[in-house]
């Protein structure tokens, strides 16, 4: 009897970016290319897509070149490449219009990418059918991706009917994407099968993260129930929040019955060894040890591994905000783990009120944002629901399409009393065409709008990011951060990359320099000789960082987070000044925090004396933006 055959993808791609915060350079990338197709056993690799652009234009390089060049061996060897996008929002965190969606896929396809897997946030298939017909007439393959998550809402039903209304508005392969991993084995098994049911001749890809641990068995059960590619990752990036790992996938499989192709293990070393000396160079510094392990915790907050990366580096900011205002009122620190819990347990809380948005990006940082709000304002002694940000306003109101579920009569009644509107027209019709306006700024800047238009989707599609790229600012901001990440890890003479061994020094207390202020610091080490420095710089900087001073002696409002503060959020806002009457829950400005707007709403009543926090500047939890007389 013949055995079936299965298909292998390697979502290198995926793997950096669920372990850390940037991606290989582009010279990296051609590199590691070729060993990867000598390989042999990759029918397809996950080039781009997600944050890939935006992680290039913070590095100040350009991502239209990284794309080309990293794609074309690929095509060369007739390997197949695939881009992920999130319809609506295409490959940024907020809705696209329209024509910038279309000249997306026209550009990908022309630099190479052949499969566009397009999955909307809220699993709503209004939101894909663009994505589908876009992806068809640029010349690609329109794969639509199912969310996977688990909830009394999220049935195995539900998503072989959901794949049926996919096909039907003209998805051409179904992937089943389990972002968190927390897609039940069983269930998983019973998804595909019904897939494949409705639909004998489709392609079925099953893309599962690893972090809690149901990723290997849910990768054997979608293949024994139809699943055509399973999507891999490698050493030394599999496992923890990554993928399940090429080996251990490959020997299952070979077990099982399958026909799955053979690795080539010399190629095989050469991918591992390339892949350990970019994270030696310098992508280690960015990839926090825990991202690395795997975590059960995670099944219950269901919170994706994708996002892991930014999430940890949150909480260090936030964690060192909330133990200053516990030592402003006389209370201990927590450790992040303490507050790691809590948010877990917020978010558990909040998800169903919220109405079970599927936790992926970018619902999933939606959630884990009022989540970590919540769980810092109890923490304070303050209500829940305090800062809701206006992205996740957004989603609460439709702006993005309808919920899956029912939201909870505590938000509904918030809604009522701030006056929010609902909306259940087509999210699309709330973004207008932008293309031919910033074509227009593009001539008068005298800036090229490249081949195939590739500068000009770029530039449309990440407006402030592209700025930052042309003007330098982005890789003299980024090269600042990798000094200072350097300095850290050279002075505790410790190997960045995350397989670090143990040194003969080990100082109990060091000098760092952060922007050129110098900070004492104590050290801790782990179980496996890594150290311990970030959070200590942290609490260190906000200590001695310098803030805008309060002269007066009236009611202070304070910032509820840190981050950037703006006084306005648009030309037609006019900022708080002095002398103005305030209400309470009157917007006083807004945070930018955490990829979202937070408004700041005071909460107390009053004429304004001192406006203190500054347009544009960076503001600490609980620094005082305002006094009244």
């Amino acid at each position: 009897m013949r055995r079936k055959d299965i298909k292998l993808c390697l979502v290198y791609r995926d793997m950096w970016q669920s372990a850390g915060k940037y991606v290989p350079r582009v010279d990296q990338l051609t590199r590691v290319a070729q060993p990867i197709v000598d390989m042999g056993c990759f029918a397809r690799v996950e080039t781009n897509g997600g944050g890939f652009e935006q992680v290039n234009l913070l590095f100040g390089e350009n991502p239209n070149i990284a794309v080309r060049e990293w794609t074309t061996p690929f095509n060369k060897a007739g390997i197949q490449t695939q881009m992920l996008e999130r319809g609506l929002n295409g490959i940024r965190m907020s809705p696209v219009p329209k024509d910038v969606r279309k000249l997306m896929f026209q550009v990908k396809k022309k630099q190479g990418t052949d499969i566009s897997r397009s999955f909307d946030g809220l699993n709503n298939p209004q939101n894909l059918a663009l994505s589908f017909q876009y992806a068809k007439e640029g010349g690609m393959i329109a794969q639509g991706a199912l969310s996977i998550t688990f909830s009394p809402i999220h049935t195995a039903e539900y998503y072989i009917d959901l794949a049926k209304k996919y096909v039907e508005l003209g998805a051409q392969e179904i992937c089943i994407k389990d972002m968190a991993g927390i897609g039940r084995p069983v269930t998983i098994g019973k998804m595909v099968a019904g897939i494949r049911k409705n639909h004998p001749d489709i392609i079925i890809q099953y893309h599962g993260h690893s972090t809690p641990g149901f990723s290997l068995t849910s990768s054997l059960e979608a293949a024994r129930n139809g699943a055509d590619i399973i999507d891999v990752g490698m050493e030394p990036l599999s496992w923890g929040t990554g993928h399940a790992d090429l080996l251990t996938v490959h020997a299952m499989l070979d077990d099982a019955g399958f026909s799955v192709p053979d690795v080539n293990m010399d190629a095989y070393m050469e991918v591992r060894k390339l892949t350990q000396e970019f994270m030696d160079d310098f992508l280690g510094y960015f990839i926090n040890p825990r991202n690395r392990k795997m975590n059960s915790l995670l099944i219950a907050p269901g919170l994706p591994g994708g996002m892991m990366g930014s999430l940890m580096s949150d909480l260090e900011n936030n964690l060192a905000g909330v133990n200053k205002w516990r030592k402003k009122n006389g209370k201990s620190d927590i450790s992040q783990d303490e507050l790691l819990i809590k948010l877990f347990d917020e978010v558990e809380h909040a998800w169903p009120q919220l109405g079970y948005p599927p936790l992926v990006t970018p619902f999933s940082q939606y959630v884990k944002n009022v989540s970590l709000m919540n769980a810092i304002q109890q923490i304070k002694g303050k209500d829940r629901w305090s800062m809701i940000d206006e992205n996740t306003w957004g989603m609460i109101l439709g702006k993005s399409g309808s919920l899956p579920g029912d939201l909870s009569d505590t938000i509904k009644s918030m809604a009522a009393e701030q006056g929010r509107e609902f909306y259940t027209g087509n999210p699309q019709d709330l973004y207008p065409d932008q293309l031919d306006e910033f074509r227009k700024k593009m001539t008068d800047k005298g800036w090229d709008t490249g081949e195939d238009d590739e500068e000009l989707m770029e530039y449309a599609m990440h407006p402030g990011q592209y700025e930052d790229y042309k003007s330098g600012a982005a890789k003299k901001k980024f090269l600042e951060l990798l000094e200072s990440k350097k300095g850290v890890s050279e002075q505790a003479q410790v190997v960045p990359h995350v397989h670090a061994g143990t040194t003969s020094v080990k100082p109990s207390e060091m000098t760092v320099h952060v922007d050129g202020q110098a900070y004492k610091v104590s050290v801790s080490y782990g179980d496996n000789g890594g150290v311990a420095v970030q959070d200590s710089i942290k609490t260190n900087a906000l200590q001695n960082a310098v803030v805008p001073v309060a002269t007066g002696n009236g009611e202070k409002v304070v910032a509820p987070l840190e981050g950037k503060f703006f006084a306005t959020r648009d030309a037609g806002e006019k900022a708080v000044k002095s002398g103005d009457m305030i209400a309470v829950g009157q917007t006083i400005g807004y945070i930018e925090a955490m990829k979202v707007v937070n408004a700041v709403k005071s909460d107390k009543a009053g004429k304004v004396s001192q406006v203190i926090a500054e347009h544009g500047q960076e503001i600490e939890d609980d620094d005082v933006i305002l006094i009244f007389e």
